[in-house]
């Protein structure tokens, strides 16, 4: 089949034929910061199907690079897939906070490390078919050592390691962490 060529302007612009038209809502659970929704949703055919999904508040991650290039990450384990991940820091936001400040609280509390320099890298969404989940990802730089103050019931382990070895970590899928992943892309570009 030949897909006819389209600008991206072309594209963006002329959705509506693959728009979903929200019919009912429930909340199906309401958790310490997750809800669960489930609406009854119109589709572009005129039919109604489901859509089960759940109301994030958003979050920040912040690549943070040593001055001698290595990247500063985490181990934590991380109970939905049953097993210890590699990422780098990362946190929710509270409702109203704004992501650079998230980012600047987050690094210092769970790495003990803050940052001179920050510089915006993109937003994410992790799981765009049953979450409104969203990332902002930083880069900091000019990382300064001091003390570490994880959240109760918080543990991880804090360690440094260059951008091959994080290649390679992906390549085998020892990194599977999408955050930590996209991080490393935007990271690979800015130093090519």
């Amino acid at each position: 089949m030949a897909y006819p060529e389209k600008s991206w302007s072309d594209l963006s612009e002329s959705d509506l034929h693959l728009r979903e038209v929200c019919v009912t809502s429930e909340d199906a659970y309401q958790g310490k910061f997750l809800k669960l929704k489930k609406d009854t949703v119109a589709l572009p055919d005129g039919k109604e199907t489901y859509r089960e999904y759940l109301i994030h508040p958003g979050a920040v991650a912040i690549l943070p690079v040593l001055d001698d290039g290595r990247i500063l990450l985490e181990r934590q384990f991380r109970y939905p897939v049953d097993q210890a991940m590699i990422e780098i820091p990362a946190g929710k936001l509270e409702l109203g906070e704004d992501p650079l400040l998230c980012a600047q609280r987050e690094l210092l509390e769970e790495t003990g490390y803050t940052a001179s320099s920050w510089e915006f890298l993109g937003r994410i969404h992790p799981v765009i078919s049953y979450s409104t989940e969203f990332i902002d990802i930083y880069l900091a730089k000019g990382l300064r050592a001091g003390e570490r103050c994880l959240d109760e019931g918080e543990f991880l382990d804090v360690f440094a390691a260059t951008l091959e070895e994080m290649h390679q970590w992906i390549a085998v899928g020892q990194i599977t962490d999408v955050k930590t992943i996209i991080s490393i892309y935007h990271l690979a570009r800015k130093t090519s």
